[in-house]
């Protein structure tokens, strides 16, 4: 395989930094189409079928995607994959629709804040057993610091909005977020062995988006048959464009994933994506907030020490790994 052009090493973290806040923004788009048409499930099977769209135009029009989409059955057949990893993707689908049913409430700062808090306890858990990885990883004592950190940094953070809402209903709607991001990590674990079986990250990925999709239609469909429409179907759905960006938004944050790890490592490419996550959520609360958003000290503070808290959590402290 032939490497990509030798770039200095603080451009490619430059670029998993702009790759990160792809997340932010596909959460306020996703927030913004939801509270449009009055249905979280609506505005999020929208989203991920956009990007299911996409995925399948890329993946037929690449060898390496199509040659990864024919080994998806042969792998399930041999048993290189469970079955059951095909339904990684309804852990994207709780964070979309998490997305669209808090990030109106919570302001993106917050939202992203708490899932990032979910995804930090679930890594911890997902390396101590090795879940999907096939080997384990020791949660050592600043691991364990830094999620202590991350904790104190999301409260911290939430505390502006607990003195102008009700604290247990505000603690009630960061839930949904923390639980979102808690299963990240085991979406990602899923994903790569099923890309490694596959041969092809490409292929992993538009299974999630099946998933995903098939998810949501079912807890749509529930939903109607409990309660009905309340509207005439289908929703008021807008005809400006970006509303349907964020499946495209999903799209771009992974595959800019797949080839940043060739350049910085997992660690690093996390560590980029993560800061890009929680700096451009501050940005957009700051310069286009939405009536739940709050930037005090305190947001601003906390998003600082949950980054800080991440560079304790990710960062490669032996330094003979930066060379692997």
């Amino acid at each position: 395989m032939t490497d990509a052009p030798r770039a200095p090493l603080p451009v490619w973290l430059a670029a998993a930094v702009l790759a990160g806040i792809a997340i932010p923004a596909q959460g306020r788009v996703n927030g913004a189409l939801g509270l449009r048409v009055g249905d979280g499930l609506e505005a999020a099977l929208a989203s991920f079928s956009t990007g299911l769209v996409l995925l399948i135009g890329i993946a037929l029009a690449l060898p390496s995607g199509r040659a990864g989409l024919s080994e998806i059955v042969p792998s399930l057949r041999g048993g290189r994959v469970p079955w059951w990893y095909l339904g990684a993707g309804l852990f994207g689908a709780l964070f979309v629709v998490a997305q669209t049913f808090t990030v109106g409430i919570l302001g993106i700062a917050v939202f992203t804040i708490a899932a990032v808090t979910g995804q930090t306890i679930s890594g911890l858990l997902v390396d101590r057993v090795g879940f999907a990885q096939g080997r384990r990883r020791p949660v050592t004592g600043i691991r364990l610091l830094a999620t202590v950190l991350t904790l104190a940094s999301v409260a911290y953070t939430v505390a502006p909005k607990l003195s102008v809402a009700d604290p247990a209903a505000l603690l009630a709607v960061i839930v949904l977020p923390a639980a979102a991001g808690f299963g990240q990590s085991f979406q990602s674990a899923m994903n790569g062995a099923s890309a490694r079986a596959y041969g092809s990250p490409l292929a992993a990925t538009l299974m999630n988006f099946v998933s995903g999709i098939v998810g949501l239609a079912l807890a749509w469909g529930v939903k109607l048959a409990a309660s009905g429409p309340g509207r005439p179907l289908p929703g008021d759905f807008p005809g400006d464009w970006w509303y349907y960006t964020g499946g495209v938004l999903g799209v771009v944050f992974i595959g800019a994933a797949a080839v940043l790890v060739r350049h910085l490592g997992v660690l690093l490419t996390g560590l980029g994506m993560i800061g890009g996550q929680l700096l451009g959520s501050l940005a957009l609360d700051a310069a286009a907030p939405v009536p739940g958003s709050v930037v005090a000290l305190p947001t601003v503070v906390g998003t600082l020490a949950t980054l800080g808290a991440m560079v304790v959590a990710t960062l490669p402290w032996d330094r003979r790994q930066f060379r692997r």
